[in-house]
């Protein structure tokens, strides 16, 4: 699938209004054909640059050249994740409602190695390590951020 097709799709959805959901948004790209996953979905939407509001994802308004970067993670870790819990090979991170989109976007641009991927709800964060010794490395360089 070509990623610039994919792209457009999506910027020509939401000039139609904002999508509530990433879930939504798949929806309505596999009905013009583009079956798209969840972490494709999310780069997408973080190399777009849309806008999550209450309404959902959206354009911004503008050119977008003035758009800001994600603050840096260690302030977003600060301000909303509230636990980090090692599971096996897995860490589990809880944020305050709403949160855990912008916090798993700035862990991804971090580009860890210990980190294969990362999924966000509303509120929670799943990174997929290779091991427990990376989610526990991984999972000690988070809670440092916390102190």
């Amino acid at each position: 699938m070509n990623k610039s097709l994919r792209q457009r799709a999506v910027l020509e959805l939401l000039k139609h209004g904002p999508v509530a959901s990433q879930e939504d948004l798949q929806r309505a790209l596999r009905k013009r054909g583009l079956k798209v996953g969840q972490a494709t979905l999310s780069r997408d939407i973080r190399d777009l640059r849309l806008a999550k509001t209450a309404d959902g994802y959206s354009l911004l308004q503008g050119d977008g050249s003035s758009t800001p970067a994600l603050p840096p993670v260690s302030r977003l870790v600060r301000e909303f994740v509230l636990e980090v819990r090692p599971a096996q090979n897995l860490l589990v991170i809880k944020t305050s409602v709403g949160s855990a989109q912008p916090v798993a976007a700035a862990l991804d641009e971090e580009e860890w190695p210990e980190a294969i991927g990362t999924i966000a709800g509303d509120d929670t964060i799943l990174i997929v390590c290779p091991d427990k010794e990376d989610a526990k490395k991984l999972a000690a360089a988070i809670e440092e951020m916390l102190a």
